[in-house]
């Protein structure tokens, strides 16, 4: 089945991460004036504007920063996902990302704020693959 969602649109300075997510890795960027790891990856660092930053390979562990279950779909792509999790995650590197939670049956039960996930990734086509977490 064709993937029919909304499909993030890579950019030069987000090409390395896109490559390590379709071989299923986890890259962040890092700032090297104030070491500070951050998300989403861009050149120039979100702390203190440096333009000295490196690539470095994130664990893959997170925890459950927020959360929320969508019930109506907000695109006709999402009408037989739903109910889904939307979150928010910190990553063990310190920077939170927003993603999805693939767990069976979301429900306030099943998730707590705080909880040990890691990540997975999708692959939604020959050059993507979205990263998205499952509890550890």
């Amino acid at each position: 089945m064709a993937y029919n969602k909304p499909v993030p649109v890579p950019q030069g300075e987000s090409d390395f991460y896109w490559e390590k997510a379709k071989k299923g890795e986890l890259w962040l960027r890092k700032c090297n004036d104030c070491n500070t790891p951050y998300f989403y990856p861009r050149d120039i660092s979100p702390c203190c504007f440096s333009k000295g930053t490196d690539w470095i390979q994130a664990s893959g562990k997170a925890t459950l920063f927020t959360y929320g279950i969508v019930q109506r779909a907000p695109h006709p792509g999402f009408v037989d996902d739903v109910p889904f999790v939307t979150a928010i995650v910190e990553l063990e590197e310190g920077p939170k990302m927003a993603t999805n939670i693939l767990i069976e049956n979301p429900s306030f039960d099943n998730l707590e704020i705080g909880m040990n996930l890691q990540v997975v990734f999708e692959d939604i086509n020959d050059e993507l693959a979205l990263p998205k977490f499952e509890p550890a």
